[in-house]
């Protein structure tokens, strides 16, 4: 009799439901957004002014602390590079110990200390924690400033302007800075290698008397501790911090252009543009408009599902990604929308970037693309909870935002409400083609043409100041390809070259961190050998013997098409121009004349009778060549741009051998050094195997 019951009771239900008819096509209604529970903090302020936080997390037995100065960005006028530096010099050492014996006492304890200009903290086991704070507390009370140690920051910091100088998208963040922000804004200035070089310790130690005050400052501790041992903690080592005033910054709110300008800076090495839809926004954190722009940016190019990533790269493969971002800030937030495209294509991406700002202001989100952004950022915030330092965050968001006590409790609930319509009234409001910069840092000669039709161009150089257009110069019309590759075989020692036996050059290579050596061998005619090695193992091998073409990586033979043993003949006669004029076949185009490392250099592209192309430089008044540009098939990629350049030439019986050779392949450089070179020292067939 239960059993028949239950029956009944199962089946009933199911009768029901035939009776209904369900429109699947239509999704539910969406539940309410789930109400979330923020861990814990505890709050105390000290006598000072110093506001402390606690999260305790006793899963680990570990804690870590940061201490935060709230104060307003600077200004660094010709010492730019102050605050760069001015955190690694806090952490070099105390009064009491030189940065050698910090460092061994930290490590003693198995924790960690960093420092910034704004920020000191650490972490380490809970059972060494109170010695790890006491060290963290003398750095900031006992610091010493040595000067050895701001030479050593100040070497690193040049070393990496240097590197800087040759990055176009450094460049580009360089002068995006200066247009959005101008000079005369904290956001805007340019550390240079004479502000770094003006920056002294004294500086830094008024830095920090200054501006690191605890009535402005924070100190927040997350881990196994709990409220009463960090109030102990703070009140032993911070309570003493003497309050003080601290300047208050203003600066002049940045406007955007009236109109769309396209600033262009020329780089005639790039093979590639590098492009940045730029403007400010007022936009600061914890206001209502943050999270739905969050979302409509998200749509736009927050990722590899967003649109400028499925149009750019996906529709038409102008780029390997397009993204964008909004970003708040306190005094005054910005837009950006980026990507770095071959050159060809500069002008169709800069269209496709423009047609996706237009859609997204003119029509709706789907359903599908607004409920993915929507729940991608709700399972992101959901999975921060796990983490208790994010806990603190909030907190200390909270307060120096002075955003409201249930910002956080309430955001799960903000995200579900936003709409689509909601999404195209930020797009409309935070994002306008007519106010904005299009900085784009590339060839100007390559790129320049039908950029005009999308605003105004102007041209700026690598630290953002007005400049005039490059001028295109061209050669003479008397000039030939043909005598420009003369002249070079004769500069570089063609007729030297005719009087040697055989040649050998030994050298090292560097490449992603690796040293490597590499050996060239050459007899003549005929015979040619290349290796690279790395510690004794070889990596790679080139043999051309007896009339028979190899080429082995990493003991494996490669399969050689008739384009590489041509190329390889080329390579194997060590003057290519000498190798050009001795072969029929190649023709020599004159190009334009091009700066190459501040030399005017003819631009000559050389097509071999097997239809390879590769465009060489060569200096207009020695003829030596500067640099060489060819394209190699990289797979679905496409084409990959390889740049070579050649520098410091030196003499070797009357044949010019470049001493250093810096291969350019986008994402790979390698800078071959030559230590060594041997000129007819009788080499014989039996030693190239």
């Amino acid at each position: 009799m239960k059993k028949i019951l239950v029956a009944i009771l199962f089946l009933a239900p199911m009768a029901l439901l035939g009776q209904i008819t369900i429109n699947r096509s239509v999704p539910p209604p969406p539940g309410p957004a789930k109400t979330i529970e923020i861990g814990k903090t505890e709050n105390f302020t000290l006598n000072n002014g110093l506001q402390v936080i606690v999260v305790r997390n006793t899963k680990l037995p570990r804690v870590s602390v940061s201490l935060t100065v709230n104060r307003d960005p600077l200004l660094e006028g010709n010492k730019a590079g102050l605050t760069s530096m001015a955190g690694q010099l806090l952490r070099s050492g105390t009064t009491t110990m030189n940065k050698a014996a910090l460092d061994d006492a930290i490590d003693f304890l198995g924790g960690n200390i960093y420092a910034t200009s704004t920020s000191i903290g650490g972490s380490s086991l809970s059972s060494n924690f109170k010695k790890l704070f006491a060290l963290m507390a003398d750095i900031v009370f006992h610091p010493s400033f040595p000067n050895d140690q701001l030479e050593k920051i100040k070497k690193q910091e040049l070393s990496g302007l240097a590197q800087s100088k040759e990055d176009p998208n450094s460049i580009a963040g360089n002068v995006v800075s200066k247009l959005l922000y101008g000079s005369n804004h904290p956001y805007g200035e340019i550390e240079t290698d004479s502000t770094v070089k003006n920056v002294t310790a004294d500086d830094i130690k008024k830095y920090f008397a200054t501006y690191w005050k605890p009535n402005i400052s924070y100190l927040v501790f997350v881990g196994d501790i709990t409220k009463d041992e960090a109030k102990d903690l703070a009140e032993t080592y911070f309570g003493k911090w003497e309050r003080g005033d601290v300047p208050k910054m203003t600066y002049p709110m940045p406007k955007n252009p009236e109109k769309p300008i396209i600033a262009i800076v020329d780089r005639p090495v790039s093979v590639q543009s590098v492009i940045n839809f730029v403007q400010t926004e007022p936009l600061k954190p914890g206001e209502p408009d943050v999270i739905p722009v969050r979302i409509m940016n998200d749509i736009l190019g927050g990722g590899s599902s967003a649109r400028l990533f499925m149009n750019l790269r996906e529709k038409h493969g102008f780029t390997y990604g397009a993204y964008s971002s909004v970003n708040p800030d306190k005094l005054i937030g910005s837009f950006n929308a980026e990507a770095s495209v071959r050159n060809e294509k500069t002008d169709s991406a800069v269209g496709e970037f423009l047609k996706e700002f237009e859609r997204i202001r003119t029509n709706e989100v789907s359903n599908e693309e607004l409920e993915l952004s929507k729940n991608t950022l709700s399972g992101a915030f959901a999975r921060s909870l796990e983490n208790p330092a994010t806990v603190a965050n909030f907190a200390l968001n909270e307060a120096i935002y002075h955003l409201p006590s249930d910002y956080y409790q309430n955001y799960l609930k903000n995200i579900a409400a936003v709409n689509a319509a909601t999404v195209m009234q930020m797009a409309q409001k935070y994002i306008q083609p007519q106010h904005m910069y299009t900085v784009i840092v590339g060839n100007a000669k390559q790129i320049v043409n039908g950029l005009e039709k999308y605003g105004t161009i102007q041209y700026y150089n690598a630290e953002g100041n007005p400049v005039a257009a490059p001028v295109v110069k061209k050669a003479d019309a008397n000039v030939s390809g043909k005598s420009i590759i003369e002249k070079a075989a004769a500069a570089m020692g063609n007729a030297a070259l005719a009087n040697m036996k055989d040649l050998e050059i030994k050298g090292n290579a560097a490449a992603m961190g690796q040293s490597l050596q590499f050996v060239q061998k050459f007899l003549f005619p005929g015979y040619f050998e290349q290796t690279l090695s790395i510690q004794g193992m070889m990596l790679q091998k080139q043999l051309i013997k007896d009339g028979n073409y190899s080429v082995t990586a990493q003991g494996q033979n490669q399969p050689l098409k008739d384009d590489d043993k041509e190329e390889m003949d080329e390579q194997g006669s060590m003057l290519p121009e000498a190798y050009y004029l001795s072969k029929p076949g190649y023709v020599f185009t004159v190009k334009d004349i091009e700066p190459v490392d501040g030399k005017d250099a003819y631009a000559v592209e050389i097509k071999s009778p097997r239809g390879r192309i590769v465009t060489n430089y060569y200096d207009v008044n020695s003829g030596l060549k500067l640099k060489s540009v060819s394209e190699k098939d990289a797979g679905p990629a496409g084409k990959m741009v390889i740049q070579t350049y050649y520098h410091d030439y030196k003499a070797y019986n009357g044949l010019m051998i470049p001493m250093k050779t810096v291969v350019d392949q986008g994402r790979l450089k390698i800078e071959l050094n030559v230590d060594e070179v041997k000129v007819n020292q009788g080499l014989k067939a039996a030693d190239f195997n």
